[in-house]
């Protein structure tokens, strides 16, 4: 995209938080035309000092003024915090788009993955003729990329679709970091394991639930991915199935694919369609992805595809994707291809 030679007021509401401050860094480091960037959050962390384009920075609070002339509203706190303060920047005019998960049900959001325009265009997505939009939805990353794969392996005579998504730690915010990194911790040195966050151990551990004492569970997070993916794919691609597992990992949301195919389809194409889909594959002699090596990554990355040795017709494939980077690349992507149009 060309920049605009104008510059545009944008706020980031959940600043201080992990998806907001990778937005700020990405904002940062693109050529998105920001004349002000206005950081907002929560009463509790207002106030903090940080820095935005490089100048001294200060949390606020939303009050009356917070989004007045925003051109971009980006919402990356906690879902409470966008539910409550969405209606607000739209009524100051400003376009919100939202990667907090905390859009209500019901409401006439748009989820949006530009890289998919050119075989999966949205039909709510983009601007309409005579019909303004204003509400915009980055999904999150496993969402993101259910959506992708199956837009992408649909043309190829795509069966089934399964996948699993090993959930990060920091998909639940700073304290589920903290909390996990003092369980390995403590279980090294056989201490009494904090559990204020999962009410459960995650620490060399996989949860397929939290504990019963656990503000968030794991199965509203599922249902949450497949709210998503159902909602952008109904009626144009196949639905895939989706399991969600908490993993002992601090960032990235490592998966595994199952496809099955109506015939014997080269992998060769696979690949391709993957590709044409803005989904990054690795190369033939490159290793699988890991949620290491994806970080930074603006794309789910996946490994190259490879047989089942029973089901003819079945393909396995191993992906990561940076939890934080995917969904804040995909907002900014929709906010130039708003400025674009």
């Amino acid at each position: 995209m060309s920049a605009p030679s104008e510059t545009v007021r944008i706020a980031i509401a959940g600043a201080s938080s992990l998806r907001g401050k990778e937005l700020k860094l990405l904002i940062e480091e693109s050529d998105f035309p920001a004349g002000e960037i206005r950081l907002l959050d929560e009463e509790l962390a207002a106030g903090i000092l940080t820095e935005a384009g490089g100048e001294p920075a200060v949390i606020e609070k939303v009050d009356q003024d917070s989004f007045e002339r925003v051109r971009f509203a980006f919402f990356a706190g906690s879902p409470a915090f966008s539910m409550r303060h969405v209606a607000e920047a739209r009524r100051e005019g400003a376009t919100v788009i939202d990667l907090s998960g905390g859009t209500p049900e019901g409401s006439d959001a748009m989820l949006w993955i530009p890289a998919l325009d050119s075989i999966l265009p949205s039909l709510k997505a983009g601007p309409v003729r005579g019909e303004p939009r204003s509400f915009f939805v980055a999904p999150s990353a496993p969402a993101d990329a259910s959506i992708s794969l199956s837009a992408a392996l649909a043309p190829l005579g795509l069966e089934r679709l399964v996948l699993t998504f090993f959930q990060p730690a920091s998909e639940r915010g700073r304290a589920a970091i903290d909390e996990l990194e003092s369980q390995v911790v403590k279980l090294l040195t056989f201490e009494p394991i904090p559990q204020v966050v999962y009410d459960a151990q995650v620490g060399f551990n996989m949860l397929s639930r939290y504990g019963e004492q656990s503000q968030e569970k794991l199965a509203a997070a599922r249902a949450g991915i497949v709210g998503e993916v159902k909602a952008y794919l109904t009626g144009r691609s196949l639905m895939p199935a989706i399991a969600l597992v908490q993993a002992p990992v601090f960032h990235s949301h490592a998966f595994t694919a199952y496809a099955e195919f109506k015939m014997v389809v080269a992998l060769e194409s696979i690949t391709a369609s993957m590709e044409t889909a803005g989904l990054k594959v690795a190369a033939a002699d490159d290793p699988p992805p890991t949620n290491v090596t994806v970080a930074g990554e603006s794309r789910p990355v996946l490994g190259r595809p490879e047989r089942d040795t029973e089901i003819e017709t079945g393909v396995w494939l191993w992906g990561a994707a940076d939890n934080l980077r995917v969904p804040a690349a995909n907002a900014l992507a929709i906010a130039e291809k708003l400025l674009a149009s």
